[in-house]
């Protein structure tokens, strides 16, 4: 957006080549984004990307928190099934140690498997690649969405469980833990719109804080284990008394506690999809990673669940006090220095919970960017933010994770039957996938690749099963709707996306290149204000042969004295019966002239409009006017809006008493095709621009990446375009300011200059189509409403099947 320079004396007659006293052009207002700059940092250049990579240490915190941070509650989970629901009682103790090393079994085959998949696929070898390489599009489609909802559900629950650990340590907070849990994924979303580099420092100091003081109580636990001094009975809530069950009911139990638990092992593919994200050499770092990752957990998980067997330790019914609580004011005690461990326990496993969170922040956006760039997701979702990180990936991420957050008010027990469904499939089809490329490739090794991925599919595939069957009451059936619900969405949008490339590639709907169409221009006018006067000026310029002024006149209206004034300024003015609102009215009459001119007229609507204020103030001001220019562009037609700028008269062709047809004598016409891609919707817009009359046709394109623009130069010269294509460098990835400075110094070549900005712009068939495609065409043209002797036309191209 721009703001007004102060007014400045204007010249007596700006035709007579004294340009003394001529304004200022409006500066450009970069308020949005000081502020940006100050909430999410300041823009980092494209140049930059390859230098924003993490080593080992701060990388395990990036990408190894949610895995690290499930030992936290997966002792728990699998001991609330075994006490509450499953009626073991006091031998509830003698079990959750072996179901712990049954889950620790899983995890060590995992990790062997990925071990494997980060050799392989070194460039990132996530399920979602590996499943596409080699079982295709479809299927990696499934492990994809399966993975997604996996993230989704990993803010919640570290989240939830954070907000517990707070509770346990301040219970006076509990009724608040929503808006607690709430708050925390708003801060972890700040870190990471960051960027990688800010967000690794950020979370590594809570993770190896999270880690030195599992291990001290762990340690300590052993110590007085071993010395006699460790209380075996340290539970703050009654260990349930019932008959004990036997025979198959007993192992459904077990098996359910094993589910529950089965959230430890989730967040091993973290890594093996964050591979490019390493220094050099990346696979060699990250298989590095993983097994102190691995190595880490496995230490932490059995030495909890043998301290809260040994200690006798029940759960908490309300999910106010955790297992994990419970046992470190056991082991350290509950005064003096004792109690100062306790604390730092408690904050620790708050932090580190809470900030699992960033490993989905990490792997989300970067899954979901593949997605896109597959055509199964919005495309939006591939680019880069201000500080090289998917910033839309982040923020859908954030507000699906809190609805969740608080539809299931921040309950883990709720949350965990939910979760690890979904990671749990993705393992399984990109473990078998890895099988396949051991198979195929046959390379050096792969006999124990084969071994190892096999192995991994096999176990993940059961432990899928399981989840499924034995949590499907308890809330499993939810996911498993929604990943079929999910996958049928990205067919859609695919099948969106081949139709629209489908339509712009179509050689019957490109038409003769160098033709310029026959144009039928339409401005609705009232009284000859400076506004429509200009609007009449610029169409009887770069339009000079069927220029219609037309008015909608209500009844009783006296039209005497507007015929006359408008007849001054050499022009003439069809009058029409107001029927309905002038947008309907309007809207009738276009569709009238084109039946009359037959389909291969273009129909090219100037809407005149004045700029009294800036920014949202005029756009609220004049609402209506910006609803019928959306209304004219959805119908198929070309609209061109030219503004007036009260204070800014100097430098714009707009006179008052003369004939339209002079006033724009001895100004220089420069109209300028903004090209993002080569289809038939630029083709249609360069023939649009050709027959605008102008000095000098220029084509532009802004380079936000340069793989994309090498294409785009390429497909230029191949199609055979007349003009030569501009490239411009846009390093922070920016569209409007790179295309605005580059107006700007075209209006300043010289004076009594006026520019036409012409934008293609994709009309599609259901409105939610629109978000498939992004918005640039609308914030440009937000831009250059505030700039003088700027037009804006939107030549649109229907997206039709």
């Amino acid at each position: 957006m721009a703001q007004r320079a102060p007014k400045q004396p204007e010249t007596s007659d700006i035709r007579t080549g004294v340009w003394e006293g001529i304004p200022e052009r409006p500066v450009h207002s970069d308020k949005l984004a000081r502020i940006k700059a100050k909430v999410v940092g300041k823009p980092l250049a494209t140049e930059r990307l390859v230098h924003e990579r993490l080593g080992k240490p701060t990388a395990l915190a990036v990408f190894a928190s949610d895995n690290l941070s499930s030992s936290a509650y997966a002792t728990e989970e699998i001991l609330r099934v075994l006490l509450v629901g499953g009626g073991f009682g006091a031998l509830a103790f003698a079990r959750v140690v072996p179901i712990t090393i049954a889950l620790l079994a899983v995890l060590a085959v995992l990790l062997f498997s990925y071990r494997q998949t980060i050799k392989a696929y070194p460039q990132a070898g996530g399920a979602y690649l590996v499943t596409r390489d080699n079982f295709g599009l479809l299927p990696a489609q499934v492990a994809g969405v399966a993975l997604l909802t996996d993230y989704i559900l990993t803010v919640s629950v570290s989240v939830a469980a954070g907000t517990q650990a707070l509770t346990s340590l301040q219970q006076s907070l509990f009724p608040y833990r929503i808006l607690i849990s709430v708050a925390f994924i708003v801060l972890i979303t700040m870190g990471n719109l960051r960027g990688v580099r800010e967000s690794g420092k950020l979370f590594a100091l809570p993770t190896y804080f999270f880690i030195l003081m599992m291990i001290l109580m762990i340690g300590v636990g052993i110590a007085k284990m071993v010395g006699g001094t460790l209380p075996s009975h340290a539970s703050q809530f009654p260990i349930p008394t019932v008959p004990p069950v036997t025979g198959l009911l007993a192992v459904w139990i077990v098996l359910k506690a094993f589910a529950s638990g089965g959230a430890a092992v989730t967040g091993v593919e973290a890594i093996s999809n964050g591979v490019p994200a390493f220094k050099q050499p990346e696979w060699k770092n990250a298989r590095t990673t993983l097994m102190w990752m691995g190595s880490t957990l496995g230490v932490m998980f059995f030495g909890l669940s043998m301290l809260a067997a040994h200690m006798h330790i029940s759960v908490d019914p309300t999910e106010k006090i955790s297992v994990l609580a419970q046992a470190g004011k056991g082991v350290f005690g509950a005064h003096g220095f004792g109690l100062f461990l306790f604390g730092a326990l408690q904050i620790a496993t708050l932090l580190i919970l809470v900030l699992a969170a960033n490993t989905s922040f990490a792997d989300f956006p970067r899954l979901a960017s593949f997605h896109a760039g597959d055509s199964f997701l919005p495309r939006q979702l591939t680019r880069h933010g201000d500080r090289l990180v998917f910033s839309n990936g982040i923020i859908i991420l954030a507000t699906l994770s809190s609805i969740i957050v608080i539809v299931f008010k921040a309950s883990v027990t709720h949350l965990i039957p939910l979760y690890a469904i979904g990671v749990f499939t993705s393992f399984t089809f990109s473990q078998l996938g890895m099988a396949k490329h051991h198979l195929v490739k046959k390379e050096e090794g792969w006999r124990v690749g084969l071994f190892f991925n096999g192995l991994g599919g096999i176990v993940s595939g059961l432990m899928t099963i399981i989840i499924a069957a034995v949590k499907f009451n308890q809330g499993a059936w939810a996911i498993l709707l929604a990943i079929p619900i999910m996958l049928f969405g990205l067919l859609r949008v695919n099948k969106h996306y081949k139709e629209a490339g489908a339509s712009l590639r179509d050689p019957g709907r490109r038409g003769a290149l160098r033709e310029t169409p026959r144009q039928i221009v339409i401005i609705p006018v009232a009284e000859p204000g400076r506004a429509n006067v200009y609007a009449a000026a610029y169409a009887s310029r770069v339009f000079p042969i069927e220029v219609r002024l037309v008015h909608f006149a209500e009844w009783g209206e006296p039209l005497d004295e507007l015929i006359d004034r408008w007849s001054r300024f050499g022009h003439s003015v069809d009058f029409l019966p107001r029927k309905k609102s002038i947008p309907e009215d309007l809207l009738d009459y276009v569709h009238s002239v084109r039946a009359e001119a037959g389909s291969d007229a273009l129909i090219n609507v100037v809407v005149p409009e004045t700029v009294e204020y800036t920014g949202i103030r005029h756009l609220l001001h004049k609402r209506h006017l910006q609803r019928l220019k959306a209304t004219l562009v959805a119908d198929g037609d070309v609209v061109t809006n030219v503004a007036y700028h009260p204070g800014f008269e100097a430098l714009e062709p707009v006179m008052s008493g003369e004939s339209v047809r002079e006033a724009m004598d001895g100004w220089r016409h420069v109209a300028v095709v903004l090209v993002s891609a080569v289809h038939n919707a630029t083709a249609r817009s360069v023939r649009y621009a050709r027959s605008l009359r102008a000095d000098e046709l220029r084509c532009v394109h802004i380079s936000v990446d340069e793989k994309e623009s090498e294409k785009v130069v390429r497909e230029w010269g191949e199609w055979n375009f007349s003009e030569p294509l501009e490239v411009l460098d846009s390093p922070y990835r920016q569209i409007t300011r790179p295309i605005q400075d580059y107006v700007r110094a075209v209006l300043e070549e010289r004076p009594r200059t006026f520019v036409t900005i012409v934008i293609p712009e994709f009309v599609v068939v259901k409105f939610w189509h629109s978000a498939m495609h992004n918005q640039t065409p609308l914030t440009l043209k937000g831009a250059f409403l505030f700039e003088p002797s700027v037009v804006v036309s939107s030549v649109p191209y229907k997206l039709d099947r």
